[in-house]
């Protein structure tokens, strides 16, 4: 399972994260999103084109999973997304879907997938938010050690902005923590839509003053979200593969949860082999490299 967000310890004033990235930040050297303008420049200075789709339409997301994009919303798909990554100097999984942006408004959805087989949720009615925190906050002050010995500021969790919360009719967990470095707020709304095969990742990111505005129009928007035919929950099979986790490793951080058992290192060290990554993208960044690097003669409608 790779990390699906991503983590501004720098000075962006929000971006994506998860708690993966409070494991594993410490271990990686965090990029400005901001540099590498350069490298969306063709070959004679023509800068590219992002080709996104426009609603209303129905976007591909990958091979599992479709969405439904209304009216007034953006849409690029994985392979755009990692080339946004890419120009910025950002590392990618291939785990990438896509992402969508409303015509009016500074925040994004982005959508990952985790292939880690089908997760049960027989511990639907055992989130314990206390325990999960504290499980988080621990996680935290190790790598803050990290951070601080490779001279990047502290992340501090402050806590719940959501609790975990699982529908299970819709199969949707969510969850969102609030953090802060050097001042600055970071908040993002973490939703996981488990499938046949595996999870799909959902991340909002906006400013998080303006979260309570924004959230229902979030999730009017994931009520477009399916999954092609034979690969929903429900359409689990004896055979299939099977998460090696349940609905609280989702929220704690999927494989770290699985090697807690053996201890912090070893769950270090599944992580790295997951690929699992910390990468420093501010949101405002984005939204500029966006418009700078990829708006040229404008975009392209599907």
């Amino acid at each position: 399972m790779r990390v699906e967000a991503r983590i501004t310890i720098m000075k962006n004033k929000y971006a994506r994260f998860s708690l993966q990235h409070i494991v594993c930040a410490a271990l990686l050297i965090p990029m400005a999103f901001a540099q590498s303008v350069v490298a969306a420049e063709g070959a004679e200075g023509e800068k590219t084109t992002i080709p996104w789709q426009k609603g209303p339409t129905t976007a591909k997301l990958g091979d599992t999973a479709l969405l439904k994009l209304p009216e007034g919303y953006r849409f690029a798909d994985g392979e755009w997304t990692r080339k946004m990554l890419s120009a910025a100097g950002e590392p990618t999984s291939g785990d990438e879907l896509g992402m969508v942006r409303p015509a009016e408004g500074k925040w994004s959805v982005f959508f990952d997938f985790s292939d880690d087989g089908y997760v049960k949720d027989d511990d639907k009615d055992k989130l314990n938010a206390d325990k999960l925190l504290a499980a988080i906050k621990k996680g935290n002050d190790y790598a803050n050690k990290q951070r601080k010995k490779n001279g990047y500021a502290p992340l501090n969790i402050i806590g719940w902005e959501q609790k975990p919360n699982y529908n299970p009719e819709t199969h949707n967990l969510e969850w969102a923590i609030r953090a802060e470095s050097e001042g600055q707020p970071i908040l993002n709304y973490n939703t996981r839509i488990l499938g046949r095969r595996g999870v799909t990742e959902v991340v909002l990111v906006c400013e998080p003053s303006e979260l309570s505005t924004i959230l229902p129009t979030f999730k009017e928007l994931l009520t477009g979200f399916s999954y092609e035919q034979g690969e929903s929950y429900a359409e689990y099979k004896p055979g299939d593969k099977v998460a090696k986790y349940g609905l609280a490793a989702l929220v704690t951080g999927g494989a770290v949860a699985v090697a807690a058992k053996t201890g912090l290192l070893a769950s270090l060290i599944l992580i790295l082999k997951k690929g699992w990554k910390a990468v420093a993208v501010g949101f405002v960044a984005l939204l500029a490299v966006i418009k700078k690097l990829f708006s040229g003669r404008g975009s392209t409608a599907s």
